[in-house]
């Protein structure tokens, strides 16, 4: 399917914010493609689609994803928002037409997964350095970037990591696993 196409049925899917949210990843994903010689055109496809689950109820999240025989593990039914990857990988593989590498990179934007892809990697760190997030630490982050993607990514499940602690709330086991791999693969 044609960018255009996609960006169009992304942007009916999605409130204004959250589409320009969206767009703004899809830039930040092609930049970084640039940067790591992965193909532009899957990156920003990967990019304005990343989201398109995310604005469903909750509860829709949980019928969905048992309806299409999707896993719900415990963290997940406690925090439906996190759903929103699988099902949007689901929905990226099934009216989309996206490869399963372009369906896992958005499966693993949330959490992170171990053995994550480049592209899985970039948007990863695209959807935390978008023009619009306005981050405090995003100079530290790029510079991170510069030297290895594996540390930003690292630094970025920790942040996320840290929230959760601040927020009394439980973590996603992925993004530990993903960390821990890296710790032990990554290119640090």
């Amino acid at each position: 399917m044609e960018l255009k196409d996609i960006i169009n049925i992304v942007s009916n899917r999605l409130s204004e914010k959250r589409f320009f949210h969206s767009k703004c990843v899809m830039e930040r994903c092609e930049e970084l493609a640039n940067k790591f010689g992965i193909d532009t055109d899957i990156a920003k496809k990967v990019g304005i689609a990343h989201d398109i689950a995310k604005e469903i109820d909750n509860d829709e999240k949980i019928k969905l994803a048992e309806k299409n025989n999707i896993e719900i593990d415990e963290t997940e039914r406690e925090n439906p928002t996190l759903l929103h990857a699988k099902l949007g990988e689901y929905i990226a593989l099934t009216e989309l037409d996206f490869t399963p590498e372009m369906g896992h990179a958005i499966r693993a934007h949330t959490t992170g997964l171990p053995n994550m892809s480049m592209l899985d990697k970039i948007l990863f760190i695209a959807d935390r350095t978008s023009k619009e997030r306005g981050f405090s630490d995003i100079d530290y982050l790029n510079n991170l970037l510069e030297q290895s993607i594996d540390k930003a990514v690292i630094y970025i499940i920790e942040k996320k990591i840290m929230l959760q602690i601040e927020k009394g709330a439980s973590m996603h086991i992925n993004s530990i696993i993903a960390r821990n791999y890296l710790l032990k693969n990554g290119n640090l």
